[in-house]
């Protein structure tokens, strides 16, 4: 709750449009990817780049520049300005909905700061949120100028980087709104042995958040197109041993994201038997979402693998990620004994 409860509908509201807007930035993001469309403006563009180019000669001029990177010189010699215009309006969209962001969280904070209305813990989270939307930006850059000079692509390392903060400040924006409609001051970090697997489950989900971004980057889902096996073996055909933890390799970055999803799956089996064990009633409802996601997320993941990377399917794979952390979290969020 706030100090003053008149503010309480505001605050509600504005969390909620937040969490909206981080998943609909993660969702044209993982569409961008999808699309090959990130590398599509060559330059930061902090300060400019807020209308998109208004006639022939702007963009040629964003042509031009995207002409002399390897992505443009190595596999789309032969796009048109038709065909670079649909790939810089995919980066284009992700751009602007991210300085949407910035804004829409700074001043409705500033403003809350001003009237004095939010508890201490509520302003650290905030502050915290804040901090990690610009770290996104500076990220978000760091990544694209991965694939401007020696690569066709960005590297993987800094995508799932850039995945993962994005999952952190939409986790922590959830966080904060569950506190605030249950009234309560849960911690995320509490250290005790109550319903340790689920702990370890949430560690998990992060874990094959960066895998997914390491599968993304590679287009390692397009190969080894068949489930439940690698082209008739449990291991891909083209795993060695001294390259096992090699994730350079799309072969094993499939691998890891095919046998995380099944230790995920287990293990959520395991946390449901243990609710039930216990008769803890009120985890039920919640369990019961976050299974139903992670049935959904299996079922999308082997039709994304066999449908040959279809991009609505792809993007629907990331959309329910977001809503299967936040089921997770929910779940996590209720088995703390306050």
């Amino acid at each position: 709750m706030l100090k003053n409860k008149d503010y309480n509908t505001v605050f509600y509201i504005w969390l909620i449009s937040l969490i909206v807007l981080v998943g609909l930035i993660i969702t044209v993001g993982g569409l961008t990817r999808l699309t090959d469309s990130g590398l599509s403006i060559t330059e930061w563009e902090l300060f400019k780049g807020t209308f998109p180019p208004t006639n022939t000669d702007k963009w040629i001029e964003y042509f031009e520049a995207y002409k002399s990177i390897p992505q443009y010189l190595l596999i789309n010699t032969y796009m048109t300005l038709d065909e670079f215009k649909f790939i810089f309006y995919w980066e284009y969209a992700h751009r602007l909905l991210a300085r949407f962001i910035g804004l829409f969280f700074l001043i409705p904070f500033l403003f809350f700061l001003f009237i004095n209305i939010l508890k201490k813990n509520t302003v650290f989270g905030l502050i915290n949120i804040f901090i990690l939307i610009l770290l996104q930006g500076a990220i978000g850059w760091y990544m694209v100028k991965s694939g401007l000079y020696e690569n066709v692509s960005v590297s993987h390392y800094r995508l799932s980087i850039h995945l993962v903060i994005a999952f952190s400040i939409i986790s922590s924006l959830f966080w904060i709104l569950l506190n605030f409609t249950n009234k309560t001051k849960k911690k995320f970090f509490e250290f005790n042995k109550n319903y340790i697997f689920l702990k370890f489950l949430l560690f998990f989900l992060f874990c094959q958040i960066i895998l997914g971004a390491f599968v993304s980057g590679l287009d390692a889902g397009k190969i080894y197109q068949t489930w439940p096996l690698m082209n008739n073996s449990y291991f891909p055909n083209d795993l060695m041993l001294n390259n096992i933890f090699n994730f350079n390799e799309p072969s094993v970055t499939q691998f890891f994201h095919r046998n995380m999803a099944y230790l995920i799956f287990f293990l959520s089996v395991y946390v449901g038997f243990s609710i039930f064990k216990q008769n803890d009633f009120k985890l039920y409802k919640s369990y019961l979402y976050f299974i139903i996601f992670i049935f959904i997320q299996i079922l999308l993941g082997i039709s994304v693998l066999i449908s040959g990377v279809n991009i609505y399917l792809a993007s629907m794979h990331q959309i329910s990620t977001i809503f299967l952390l936040l089921t997770a979290l929910n779940l996590y969020h209720r088995s703390i004994r306050s």
